[in-house]
């Protein structure tokens, strides 16, 4: 795949969010909709392995139900969350709640295997609408879903090409190790990079699976770095990453480069590491579209912090979930499956976060819209990914973190 990248460099980043906890549901507790013209479940990983990340992202999910709210619309906007516990079992549980109560379009999940999990077990077979904004495995591309599941974050099989042109071409590593957490995420990603990094002339020199939330990876980390290569890849959540670099700097530290993925960018990780880590690079998709300064307004506004990793992919998951529901006239899964498209893609007049009261009333009018969103322009392809991307390059320091580059890519 040509990748067709466009560099730009900037002098900052963003930090990581940390966001307290907010409960209940817009619209009401009991989610049994009832008169809802639009009723979204939030399903998000607010506690385990990705809780340090699924807070913000689950925040910024519920945000544009806030934000009708608070300008007082004519509309009822339902949204309920559940917690995901970072687990598939739980989600699986919450997303079943979420059905049974009347929830017809999901927003969620994060993790890639509990995304797959609940498509598969709960939303496919009840006919409701998921638009995950985080789960990044390329086998999402290819479920049997009935055009039920979508994503506003990019597949990894992206994200490999990236890490392994930066690691490989711009920074001159031409040998590499992957350690990656054994699930979904963890395996597609470190196959998508090795593909890639093999294919431009780098070697790899082990690829190493690790379970989440350990006591120790000491014994994993020395198989992966047994060869000595110029680099490692790291492939992980918050909670497992913190011992993981724990480990590497008390018994391997050798100054090698680290390069981490979304899953990672944590700002709070030098500072729980207790190491500055500024042998660590990351990449993640970014939000960087049309309306991302809005969005971040709306977000530091509400909840006083910068917006995190996915939280702007979260906005507009449910943002498009309430249009389509609107522009459908019914709250039912195939009616806002099949309007989704309608609302997110060209043609129509231009709407996104600074004016999704109006916009929400135009679809209500019969006129035609086209979301430009936060995090992307929002444009669904066939399979319900997204048709273009934005990824940045950080970098750790003492501070937290910083972008430090930012890669464009059109599929």
């Amino acid at each position: 795949m040509a990748m067709g990248l466009n560099r730009r460099r900037v002098l900052s980043g963003l930090g990581a969010a940390s966001v307290a906890g907010i409960a209940g549901c817009i619209g009401g507790d009991n989610g049994s909709g009832g008169d809802a013209d639009a009723m979204v479940g939030v399903l998000q990983p607010v506690t385990g392995d990705l809780g340090n990340l699924g807070g913000p992202i689950r925040d910024a999910a519920i945000l544009p139900g806030t934000q009708l709210e608070n300008e007082g619309v004519d509309f009822e906007i339902d949204i309920r969350e559940e917690d995901t516990e970072s687990t598939a079992d739980a989600g699986v549980s919450g997303a079943q709640s979420l059905v049974d109560a009347g929830y017809p379009a999901i927003t969620g999940a994060a993790s890639s295997q509990v995304t797959i999990t609940v498509a598969e077990d709960i939303l496919i077979p009840n006919g409701v609408v998921g638009i995950s904004p985080a789960s990044t495995a390329p086998t999402i591309t290819d479920l049997e879903d009935d055009d039920y599941i979508f994503r506003t974050c990019p597949s990894d099989a992206l994200q490999g090409e990236v890490m392994a042109e930066v690691a490989y071409e711009e920074r001159g590593l031409e040998s590499a190790a992957s350690f990656y957490l054994n699930n979904d995420y963890g395996q597609q990603l470190s196959d998508s990079f090795v593909g890639a990094f093999e294919d431009l002339g780098g070697e790899v020199t082990e690829t190493v699976g690790f379970e989440a939330e350990q006591p120790s990876y000491t014994s994993a980390l020395e198989s992966a770095l047994a060869d000595d290569p110029d680099m490692m890849i790291v492939i992980g959540y918050p909670a497992s990453g913190e011992q993981i670099f724990r480990d590497y700097y008390s018994e391997f530290d050798t100054g090698q480069t680290i390069m981490v993925t979304d899953g990672l960018r944590d700002g709070d990780l030098p500072g729980n590491v207790d190491n500055a880590m500024e042998n660590v690079v990351g990449t993640a998709p970014l939000a960087a579209g049309p309306e991302e300064d809005a969005f971040n307004q709306l977000y530091q506004d509400e909840y006083g912090s910068e917006p995190g990793v996915f939280t702007a992919q979260a906005y507009d998951a449910t943002a498009v979930n309430i249009l389509a529901s609107i522009a459908a006239g019914e709250t039912t899964g195939s009616a806002i499956r099949d309007s989704l498209r309608d609302v997110a893609n060209p043609d129509g007049e231009d709407v996104g976060p600074s004016n999704l009261a109006d916009a929400i009333q135009m679809v209500d009018d019969g006129d035609a819209v086209n979301y430009q969103g936060a995090s992307s322009s929002v444009n669904f392809d066939d399979n319900g990914d997204m048709q273009a991307v934005t990824y940045e390059i950080f970098e750790f320091s003492e501070d937290g973190l910083e972008t430090v580059e930012e890669i464009d890519f059109e599929a």
